[in-house]
């Protein structure tokens, strides 16, 4: 229900009935769908779009956060134990843990703020692929609905509502690897209910065996039509892990550890995520849209690294715990009027974007889980609230303008153990938006846009006076940062079978979020500057072949004057993706799929470079019957030895006298290969 009423929601937002332009199909053309919905005629920018369900299931899968990967230009991948939100890379940027780029799951916020370990940290694990509806992309700040932390881009993942078909699916894999899942919805009285459950276990390749271990659920009750009904979702989530943080080069060619052994093998953590929401919508008697959603989310993480090792404490070592127990609370209104301004087609869209986190957050020093020594603890109550307007006009049959604004209050109240660091702040911020799109022409349309946005920093960091490791002067930092955007695209279809689009984009930040080794977070930095051009295609010449095709290429560079260099540490610069998939020849289908991660500068000079890396996977599937089928996985299948991600900051094994500046780093996976049964009932 809830993919239908998303769908019926974007073509008013989008297409404002029979004046938006929509290009009319051939009855035998073959219409561009496949594992993307990015026809000509539903977007506002050339790098907006929409990813099927069918994508999910066709490709191979190591992790669950890698359903954003299907976001073209966008690479996932993982620098400790898997229970620890992932990596992410897009547009020039190294996310960190999910810092610019803004995820909702089932229109519920991801990202998390003044987080123990990272602003912005966004921990997928809770997610069910097979649950997986839609997954709504954007790029760039163009977009008013849009607010913290999704300068770079945000996605948007829609649960189902009523399953397609039931499933239950059985896994086994190298490294103890073990998954159960089952899926079904049936009605239930008035409405419909839908279940997920999910239990997982994997070790993995290290030598300390990451026995990561997770119980995952989910239960909708929906009830009503398209035009007037609600949703009533529960989720939870429990995980639980050892970790291989990221380990120094000169540790493996000396034979101190091996390529995927750990210098402190206590490293790990536990989390946990609860969420109670409910999704209403209405429509209006005047031919309006109504929709809110409000969510309440129980959160938890204990996270124990150890990324210097013996630097700090050479007796007990540098093992810290960052620990983050929250409560959140928001509502999220909009409202859509279609109508008609001087014979022209109008939508005005207004919303309401309110949150508030109250938050228990510290910083402890531990040897082996142990702690021996509080660092810091805070308890922050932090509320951000945002208002915006959009306005969409058809001015003629080949031109229309989608117009803007957004303003967001922020308000925290940060109580820290440290008096001196206690304190109030509170900021707003105003985020014009202006896009315009022309076409199509001959199955061609253009789009021009500019948009400002923002990231929120650290509460902490808003009030603090005092270090409270070193107990020097600090400074403050900004609580709302600005970010600004201006792209150009062309998406086409004028080749038959083939969907292309072209964006050339440009974004800028006043002061860039970058990784801190020695202290495992994010700190506010410089300003910067980003530029680049993306290529996404995607080509169906048979009902049984579809080839997707991404290329990103970026530049990205501080943009004040520093001795140290201007380089950003960790930017990407270039992505490729080809992923072929056959399908439906008599029992059989498959998947290859290759992505190309390219050098990353790892110190501002540039005089430190990352390696890059190319990995293969694939999955081949066999149809026993109708309701069953067999996946045969292989991750990395040419068994490349690649790095998941490095990092270059100096660190002190406990046999040297003094600290080494080094590449550290975290393995890719090797050849890994998992085999599952799936019924569908």
């Amino acid at each position: 229900m809830k993919k239908k009423i998303t769908l019926a929601v974007f073509s008013a937002f989008c297409c404002a009935l029979d004046g938006f332009a929509q290009q009319q199909e051939k009855p035998d053309e073959i219409r561009i769908i496949g594992h993307y919905e990015n026809a000509v005629g539903t977007s506002d920018a050339a790098s907006q779009g929409y990813i099927t369900p069918q994508l999910i299931e066709a490709r191979p899968m190591l992790r669950p956060g890698e359903v954003l990967e299907y976001v073209p230009g966008v690479i996932i991948t993982q620098h400790s134990g898997d229970g620890k939100a992932n990596q992410y890379f897009l547009r020039g940027f190294n996310l960190d843990h999910g810092t610019d780029f803004r995820t909702t799951v089932d229109h519920m916020p991801v990202n998390m703020p003044t987080h123990a370990h990272g602003q912005g940290y966004s921990d997928l694990n809770f997610l069910i692929p097979e649950l997986v509806s839609r997954i709504a992309y954007k790029k760039g700040p163009y977009f008013a609905e849009e607010g913290d932390f999704s300068s770079a881009g945000a996605a948007d993942i829609d649960y189902y509502t009523k399953m397609p078909k039931g499933i239950a699916s059985i896994g086994l894999g190298g490294n103890r690897y073990a998954r159960a899942m089952a899926a079904n919805s049936f009605d239930a009285g008035p409405g419909h209910l839908l279940y997920g459950l999910e239990l997982y276990h994997n070790d993995g390749p290290w030598d300390n065996p990451e026995d990561y271990r997770k119980l995952n659920g989910v239960m909708r009750f929906s009830q009503g039509t398209n035009a007037d009904g609600y949703t009533l979702t529960l989720m939870g989530y429990t995980g639980k892990w050892n970790a291989t943080d990221q380990i120094p080069q000169r540790a493996v060619d000396s034979g101190e550890v091996s390529r995927f052994g750990a210098v402190d093998a206590t490293d790990g953590g536990k989390t946990s995520r609860y969420s109670l929401s409910l999704d209403r919508h209405k429509t209006l008697a005047n031919g309006g849209v109504f929709h809110m959603d409000v969510y309440a989310i129980r959160y938890r993480l204990n996270l124990f690294s150890n990324f210097t090792f013996f630097l700090d404490n050479p007796a007990n070592g540098d093992q810290f715990e960052q620990a983050d127990a929250r409560s959140i609370f928001g509502l999220t209104p909009s409202w859509i009027f279609t109508g008609k301004w001087d014979g022209r087609q109008t939508i005005n869209k207004f919303g309401l974007d309110a949150r508030r986190d109250n938050i228990d957050v510290a910083l402890y020093n531990t040897t082996a889980r142990d702690r021996f020594n509080t660092v810091r603890s805070d308890k922050v109550a932090q509320t951000g609230v945002g208002v915006y307007y959009e306005n969409a006009v058809q001015w003629t049959d080949s031109f229309r303008s989608v117009v803007g604004v957004r303003e967001d209050f922020y308000n925290a109240r940060v109580d820290s153990d440290l008096p001196e660091n206690s304190g109030t702040t509170r900021a707003h911020i105003t985020s014009p938006k202006l896009n315009f799109v022309f076409g199509p022409f001959d199955k061609t349309e253009y789009f021009l846009n500019y948009g400002q946005g923002f990231h929120s920093n650290d509460a902490r960091g808003t009030t603090i006076a005092v270090d409270p490791a070193t107990g020097a002067p600090a400074d403050k930092v900004p609580a709302l940062v600005k970010s600004k955007g201006e792209e150009i695209g062309v998406r086409t279809e004028r080749i038959p079978h083939l969907q292309s689009s072209l964006s050339l984009w440009r974004l800028t930040l006043d002061s860039e979020l970058v990784f801190v080794g020695d202290a495992g977070t994010t700190e506010a930095g410089r300003p910067s500057l980003r530029r680049g051009i993306e290529w996404s295609n995607r080509y169906i010449p048979h009902n049984w072949l579809l080839v997707d095709f991404d290329l990103s290429v970026s530049r990205a560079q501080f943009t004040d004057d520093d001795p140290s260099g201007n380089t950003i540490p960790g930017a990407i610069d270039r992505v490729a993706s080809l992923g072929v998939t056959v399908k439906d020849l008599g029992p059989w289908s498959g998947t290859v799929h290759a992505r190309y991660f390219g050098p990353r500068p790892l110190i501002e000079d540039d005089s430190v470079r990352s390696q890059s890396s190319t990995i293969v996977s694939a999955r081949a599937s066999y149809k026993v019957d109708a309701r069953t089928s067999i996946n045969f996985d292989v991750f990395n299948l040419f068994n490349r030895k690649a790095n998941d991600i490095e990092y270059y900051y100096p660190s002190q094994l406990r046999n040297e006298a003094a600290p080494v500046n080094d590449i550290h780093f975290h393995p890719a996976e090797p050849r890994t290969v998992r085999l599952a049964v799936v019924a569908r009932y």
